[in-house]
């Protein structure tokens, strides 16, 4: 009986609905309630269109969300297309989403929220530092090829510093400088200015980098947003840098002054990395190619070389041509030479017999005795003066004998005991290690002096070859290679006028491969029209 009394009170005839019948009520009553809003919000989460070609995002504010959608067929008439971060008014109607018991917006229009007025202030700065000469395309300067040191000025927690060292790791790894800044709000400008100038006050070379390139940059978002980056002392301490600066402010739709006033304005910090150092794998192989250039002419001149040698090595005569006379030459000597040796001898035998009847052994006896008794004369003679002459210099020399011999015996002690002293020092071990030690000075002295000298010789073989090039450049024969010729006089002289030929002269003309002579004509060279092509149509007479 208390089991039917509990089943009576669970009755009820409250009305059943579905879970869609729910969403639909839900889905009318607000788009009853809102069928035309205007909201205002920061864009967050936009990846750009889906594969479908609708765009879906989120409207934010301090407290609160909500989901947009932009159809496919309203995003194309849009005339400001959403970006993410940006502040916007977004007019359309509020609906539902059954499917996840969400509601949401579907935008047909998007504008800027608060453009109106912070645009006319911005056009009139603009105005005034125009004016003023610092957006002058004449003031910017190159950027740096590549630069050694990079300073970024940009908030250090953002995705915009990551992006750039990113970048700059795929690119060119390089050292990267960041000064953290706040890139919107009260305090903006003034901690960009400070940067700025900060990086510019380093002293080149000195314990902390000074950078060769700055990069300032921040993410996109309203005008508001950015308007740190449109202040007069952000804009004069980006003209005043002594470093060049890359301005990546927003993404590539956002303007502000430091981009008119930088030396090169990035669409986006990606870019501005990508612009301020170059491809490493591309300079690599430049620098191969380069290196592959030189060695395919290096070899293109030693076979040129080649070439040349072999050439004049075939236009020389062969070594038995060279000889060939001298060989015929000693040959008709050879058989001469027996011939002039009988006849030497004949003539000699004939001067032998004319002097036979004066060389009798009585007339040489005869004549040996005089000569021996000559000379027994001029010995006794010399004999006699030699003694005399001997006894003279025997009494004034031997007194200084005995001064020389007594001299001798001092000057021997003093040699012997200066030797006893220096002896010691005369060791072979001693002159050993003075040996090593000067062999220890001379060998790296001798290393460095073949690498100087080896680095002299590559050098002035560099600039030799350099020279050689610059020659070949600007030689007056290339410019004949491309077809042009040069007209001389008779008497050698270049023509450089028409007036400076009469009718009748003669001229010499140089081609790229050779002279020819002229004589100049009076009158004009007509020209002679060209043929036109032929019809497709007809054939021409082959008679």
């Amino acid at each position: 009986m208390s089991h039917q009394v509990g089943m009576a009170d669970t009755l009820t005839n409250a009305a059943e609905f579905s879970v869609s019948e729910i969403a639909q009520a839900v889905k009318r009553t607000v788009e009853d309630e809102f069928g035309h809003v205007r909201v205002r919000g920061e864009i967050s989460g936009f990846r750009g269109q889906h594969s479908s070609g609708h765009a879906y995002f989120t409207l934010k504010d301090e407290s609160a969300a909500i989901d947009a959608v932009v159809w496919k067929g309203n995003y194309a008439r849009l005339t400001f297309k959403p970006e993410e971060g940006l502040e916007v008014i977004a007019t359309g109607r509020l609906t539902t989403f059954p499917r996840s018991s969400k509601y949401q917006i579907v935008i047909d229009n998007i504008e800027p929220a608060g453009a109106g007025a912070l645009m006319a202030l911005l056009e009139e700065r603009k105005r005034k530092l125009q004016a003023e000469g610092l957006f002058d395309r004449d003031r910017k300067r190159a950027l740096p090829y590549l630069p050694r040191v990079i300073g970024v000025v940009t908030s250090p927690t953002g995705a915009v510093i990551r992006d750039i060292l990113h970048r700059l790791a795929d690119r060119f790894p390089s050292h990267v400088m960041v000064w953290p800044v706040r890139v919107q709000g009260d305090t903006c400008a003034a901690e960009v200015v400070n940067a700025i100038e900060g990086f510019n006050a380093m002293v080149a070379g000195g314990a902390i980098p000074r950078p060769d390139l700055l990069i300032v940059a921040r993410g996109g978002g309203s005008v508001e947003d950015l308007w740190g980056f449109n202040e007069e002392a952000v804009v004069r301490a980006v003209a005043a840098s002594a470093i060049p600066i890359i301005s990546a402010v927003g993404h590539e739709t956002d303007t502000t002054l430091i981009d008119y006033v930088s030396d090169m304005r990035a669409p986006t910090p990606t870019a501005a990395a990508e612009a301020a150092v170059p491809v490493r794998a591309e300079l690599i192989g430049y620098v191969d190619d380069l290196g592959s250039r030189q060695r395919q002419a290096t070899r293109r001149v030693t076979a040129s070389a080649r070439d040349r040698l072999r050439a004049a090595a075939a236009g020389l005569p062969r070594p038995a041509d060279l000889v060939a006379l001298q060989r015929q030459q000693l040959d008709h000597a050879a058989s001469n030479l027996l011939g002039n040796l009988r006849h030497s001898v004949q003539s000699l035998r004939v001067r032998y017999s004319r002097i036979d009847s004066k060389l009798a052994p009585r007339l040489l006896h005869g004549q040996r005795q005089e000569a021996a008794e000559r000379l027994r004369n001029l010995s006794l003679r010399a004999e006699t003066g030699l003694r005399k002459t001997v006894d003279r210099t025997r009494l004034t020399f031997d007194p200084r004998a005995a001064r020389l011999a007594t001299g001798m015996m001092r000057l021997l002690e003093r040699k012997q005991s200066h030797l006893l002293g220096i002896g010691p020092k005369l060791s072979p071990a001693a002159l050993r290690a003075e040996l090593r030690h000067a062999h220890s000075v001379l060998r790296p002295l001798t290393a460095r002096l073949r690498a100087g000298m080896a680095l002299q010789m590559s050098e002035h073989r560099a600039a030799l070859t350099q020279a050689d090039k610059l020659l070949a450049s600007l030689s007056y024969r290339s410019v004949l290679a491309r077809g042009y010729a040069v007209i001389k006089d008779d008497q050698g002289n270049l023509v450089q006028r028409r007036a400076d030929l009469s009718s009748g002269d003669g001229v010499a003309i140089e081609f790229a491969d050779g002279e020819i002579a002229a004589i100049i004509a009076g009158g004009t060279i007509s020209k002679k029209k060209p043929r036109g092509p032929l019809d497709k149509d007809t054939q021409e007479s082959l008679f």
